[in-house]
């Protein structure tokens, strides 16, 4: 029979079942994962911020990215981090994490779809681009991207923390919304109806404008003249495709292994992959086909490696 304990402020996290032969590995495999995403991440951010050349619509939202990517990661690895023994977490802080990780993972499709926009503006609408991607219009997209967020994951954590607690363990390797109201001995029919909701509008919304302004993007440079300039909007928008992709496809992967509890350990892996692919990938893919970041990087790095050289 189950024990039960009622309403419990400390709970436990599973975390993942690893031999003692390869606790070390991926001590080691989360920790620089982490570190390397703090650090080119944070690098980005202070490139964007630093150099006004940078301060253009299209790299102000991913700047957005950066910061989100290192929020929700800083909230996460570290605490994978600790030994078994001490996988004990207080209720509030659960809540916070699972608030969190909520945020980055609905932050990161509505910043998508705004650079999407921004995108269809620039290649569709060139000659009106500088009026409607005015500051203003940028910070409103800005607000409403963290707003919508916000509110979102609200109303979803909002259901969960009404109900009373019967069980201690959350299954997986960090707080979530699912992790905490199946702690809930009472009915979360409501939960899992507003979730799926969620789930459901976040997608179709996600891919639904990516779908869109992709089309017309694609018609307009088909049909466009200038072969030079249309080469170099597919290259730009091939960037933040590949970006959306990734997140999507790991996001999507973990959502599916949810519905499958015998899989159990393929699921805290893929929630992991989750976590860390992203967040790590995307400062690369668009630092890689940015020019104006690569000149950025190549001004501050030359004279650190001359100095080196002269060393």
């Amino acid at each position: 029979m189950e024990n039960y304990t009622y309403n419990s402020f400390t709970l436990q996290l599973e975390g993942l079942n690893v031999s003692e032969d390869y606790v070390y590995t991926v001590f080691l495999f989360i920790f620089f994962s982490y570190l390397f995403i703090v650090v080119v991440n944070a690098g980005i951010a202070v490139f964007v911020f630093m150099d006004k050349n940078l301060h253009q619509p299209m790299y102000l939202l991913f700047w957005n990215l950066s910061i989100n990517d290192i929020l929700g990661n800083s909230i996460i690895l570290p605490h994978m981090l600790h030994p078994p023994s001490e996988r004990l977490i207080s209720y509030y802080e659960c809540v916070i994490q699972a608030f969190t990780i909520h945020m980055y993972g609905t932050t990161v499709h509505t910043v998508l779809m705004i650079m999407a926009f921004d995108r269809y503006v620039a290649i569709c609408n060139p000659l009106r681009y500088t009026a409607i991607m005015t500051n203003k219009m940028l910070v409103k997209l800005t607000v409403s991207a963290w707003g919508v967020a916000f509110v979102l994951v609200g109303i979803l954590l909002g259901l969960t923390i009404r109900l009373n607690r019967c069980r201690t363990m959350i299954r997986g390797l960090y707080c979530s919304n699912a992790g905490l109201f199946k702690l809930s001995c009472e009915s979360v029919f409501i939960n899992n109806v507003y979730g799926l909701t969620f789930t459901i509008v976040m997608f179709t919304g996600s891919i639904g404008s990516m779908v869109l302004t992709y089309t017309k993007i694609t018609l307009v440079c088909l049909t466009g003249k200038n072969k030079s300039l249309n080469s170099k909007a597919l290259k730009t928008c091939s960037t933040h495709l590949v970006v959306y992709l990734i997140m999507l496809l790991s996001g999507m992967f973990m959502i599916i292994l949810h519905r499958f509890p015998q899989y159990a350990e393929y699921r805290k892996i893929s929630s992991l992959l989750f976590q860390i692919i992203p967040s790590g990938l995307n400062p690369i893919i668009y630092g890689a086909q940015s020019k104006e970041i690569r000149k950025f990087l190549s001004k501050w790095f030359k004279p650190a490696a001359l100095i080196w050289l002269c060393i």
